[in-house]
């Protein structure tokens, strides 16, 4: 979704799928209504157990809700954003008992791209320990991910920063990786081009370059990142197209791609990396990106169930069963594109979903803001 607020073709649901679906059910259980000065962009369940969720509010900064009982959450605590610049808190990973915000307005590309990490050892107090920003730079954040002793930051037109957050007190710059904006189109209009979606998996980042495709870069050596792989979906091309998340599981990559739906790749081997299917409901690129119900923007994935949560703007949340990955299948859906309301993020642990929603006007309209807490059952 873009920060203003082998033909593969439509596929269409196979029977035993479906039938698979048949039982599935998702019910709302409550929701946290926000503001349009103070939207959730995403959120996470706590990832040791306890009965939190943690919430990037964007302009309110982070904020902490009690859900043991999830017909009731509590707003228990909130970090401001005056404590790390007044930058906007866009996206959160939690590694261990540290939080990890990417900050920065990405909206109005006047912010600057940054970092602030969150000892919520005892949650209904998290301490806020320490921040980090790219000197002079603009462009906000879109994502962070944590693994060992290293962040990896998706800085938008900043590309990929590495940082050592050893001294989780002295955050410290490793590398800045800005990948080539001259793929997949050979005139790309350059603020196009964000570092918005990324997994880490051992030495590999899995990054979605917004216009620019799927990149996948080596950090072996962190000082000094390599792309190793990319791809872009050749229908797509002359076509505007915005790859906005992912989430991998052994060689398969599933991205969410916008008014384009989900496609899924296999990247085993990052140097040719090809099509496996494509789910693709309202013909891209033949409709419209204004027009479309569809906006795909943040993806989910339980594997034991075999099932893809993705947020999809004005349709809500689209459930499809990838069960077979040459063919995957809407399963559910929650929502719906004639309520006036349009999500940006989602989220899942164990049985529950968590769903943020947008003010917007373009590409959709959306009259209401806030947090939508659902659970679900008899998924297989």
């Amino acid at each position: 979704m873009k920060s203003v607020l082998i033909t593969l073709g439509v596929l269409i649901s196979m029977p035993g799928m479906a039938q698979r679906c048949s039982q599935f059910s998702i019910t709302q259980q409550s929701q946290i209504t926000a503001a349009c000065t103070a939207i959730p962009l995403t959120m996470q369940h706590d990832q040791q157990g306890l009965p939190y969720l943690y919430v990037a509010n964007k302009e309110a900064g982070l904020k902490v809700y009690n859900i043991t009982d999830i017909k009731k959450p509590k707003l228990i605590a909130a970090i401001s954003t005056k404590s790390f610049a007044s930058l906007h808190v866009t996206n959160l990973t939690q590694d261990g008992n540290y939080l990890y915000l990417a900050i920065g307005n990405h909206f109005n590309n006047k912010q600057a791209s940054g970092m602030a990490i969150v000892n919520i050892t005892d949650p209904v107090k998290p301490v806020f320990i320490s921040y980090w920003t790219l000197a002079n730079s603009s462009g906000g954040s879109g994502i962070v991910k944590v693994q060992g002793s290293y962040a990896y930051l998706g800085a938008m037109g900043n590309g990929l920063i590495i940082l050592d957050i050893t001294d989780k007190k002295k955050i410290k710059f490793v590398s800045q990786f800005v990948p080539d904006i001259n793929y997949p189109d050979p005139k790309p209009k350059k603020s196009l081009f964000n570092a918005r979606g990324m997994q880490v998996k051992d030495d590999l980042v899995y990054l979605c370059y917004d216009a620019g495709g799927l990149r996948i870069i080596n950090t072996k050596d962190k000082a000094n990142p390599v792309e190793i792989g990319r791809y872009s979906n050749p229908v797509m091309n002359g076509k505007p197209r915005a790859y906005n998340n992912i989430v991998v599981e052994n060689d398969l990559a599933y991205i969410a791609v916008d008014y384009c739906g989900m496609e899924i790749l296999n990247i085993k081997d990052p140097a040719s990396i090809s099509a496996v299917g494509w789910w693709n409901p309202y013909g891209c690129p033949t409709n419209n990106w204004f027009t479309s119900p569809v906006h795909a923007n943040e993806i989910a994935y339980n594997k034991d169930c075999n099932l893809i949560f993705l947020s999809t703007g004005k349709s809500d949340l689209d459930i499809i069963n990838v069960s077979d990955p040459a063919n995957p299948v809407l399963c559910k859906e929650f929502g719906g594109p004639n309520n006036n309301m349009g999500t940006w993020g989602v989220s899942i642990y164990k049985d529950k979903v968590f769903l943020s929603y947008t003010c917007a006007i373009i590409p959709f309209a959306s009259n209401w803001t806030g947090i939508k807490l659902l659970t679900y059952s008899n998924c297989q």
